[in-house]
């Protein structure tokens, strides 16, 4: 079983590799449509109709206050009325700020095993247990894995996969240098960026000039 020293010690000298490689180069353009949709490393998490005419891509740190306040207000609006209906296909990706999301990322694709509304449901999960999860980040993550089906070594086995957090470093570092993402949450629709929380009518202003074309 991995201790809590060797998780503390061993992910926190991972994230770090992240950070590290996070740099913005000199002269970087801008993102188009085409390079938010191109496939990352991890697979996409995506809920809605490929055929929809608005793509909305999120991406967002499972530490961010404000990505939590979004999920929890302004989403299940947009869900109700646009994804599920058939007009918008919506994206997750995550942009870990800290360890503690990195670590929430992996843990929740852990437990969804390639489901996208699975993993949805346990973002959600994680969101409403935000405090506890930068409080007690261990603790939250072993609780939430448990009620998932996974054991203790299982969660922290995840929460420490190398392979798995070098792919998170790669996704991450292509949303900085070449969308240039640097806080959350950030939004791209249609491939127009969109920064910061916002609320369910300046989202739905945007999307709605959109279906008309």
């Amino acid at each position: 079983m991995i201790n809590r020293r060797r998780f503390c010690v061993v992910f926190s000298a991972a994230v770090a590799l992240i950070a590290a490689s996070w740099a913005t180069p000199a002269g970087a353009q801008g993102a188009s449509a085409a390079q938010v949709a191109k496939p990352v490393t991890l697979p996409d998490i995506a809920i809605g109709s490929p055929k929809a005419p608005v793509t909305i891509t999120e991406y967002a740190s499972m530490s961010c206050p404000h990505c939590a306040a979004w999920g929890e207000n302004v989403f299940p609006m947009l869900r109700s009325r646009y994804i599920d209906t058939g007009k918008v296909r919506f994206v997750f990706r995550e942009f870990p700020l800290d360890l503690k999301a990195a670590g929430a990322s992996m843990v929740a694709r852990c437990i969804a095993k390639g489901d996208s509304e699975k993993y949805m449901a346990v973002v959600e999960t994680m969101y409403k247990q935000l405090d506890p999860l930068i409080a007690r980040t261990r603790e939250t993550l072993t609780l939430i894995g448990k009620r998932n089906g996974m054991s203790e070594p299982e969660v922290a086995a995840c929460a420490t996969d190398q392979a798995m957090l070098d792919k998170l470093k790669a996704d991450g570092q292509y949303a900085l240098t070449t969308l240039k993402v640097d806080s959350t949450p950030t939004f791209f629709v249609n491939g127009q960026m969109l920064k910061g929380a916002m609320s369910f009518e300046e989202l739905e202003a945007i999307i709605k000039p959109l279906l008309k074309r």
